[in-house]
């Protein structure tokens, strides 16, 4: 069997606030800096989702508006690939454009 390994470093300031984020995996990526990274991660004992959200301080607003609009598309696609519950998944992807409009990321529909 295969395995794979991501790492992720934080570094820190004297706040504990991060000041920089290095990602490296093993299936070949060199390592790279993010600005932002949400990990969910679902425990099947207690049946619940954990959480992971750390950005740096160098995110800028902009920036985040970006990322979450994205992650909710992504999220979207991937719920339609994990349950095939496509009209759902339309009316995830019909928020996301409601949420780029009101954050101006994209132009208003008429």
């Amino acid at each position: 069997m295969a395995t794979s390994e991501i790492k992720f470093t934080v570094k820190l300031d004297e706040n504990k606030l991060p000041v920089s984020i290095d990602w490296e995996s093993t299936d070949g990526n060199e390592k790279s800096q993010c600005k932002s990274l949400m990990i969910s991660l679902w425990d099947p004992k207690e049946k619940n989702t954990l959480r992971i959200d750390l950005w740096t301080k160098e995110m800028l607003v902009d920036e985040m508006k970006k990322f979450f609009h994205q992650s909710l598309v992504s999220m979207a696609d991937t719920f339609q690939r994990a349950t095939n519950e496509d009209k759902m998944a339309d009316d995830m992807r019909d928020f996301s454009i409601y949420f780029a409009e009101k954050m101006d990321l994209i132009e208003k529909k008429n």
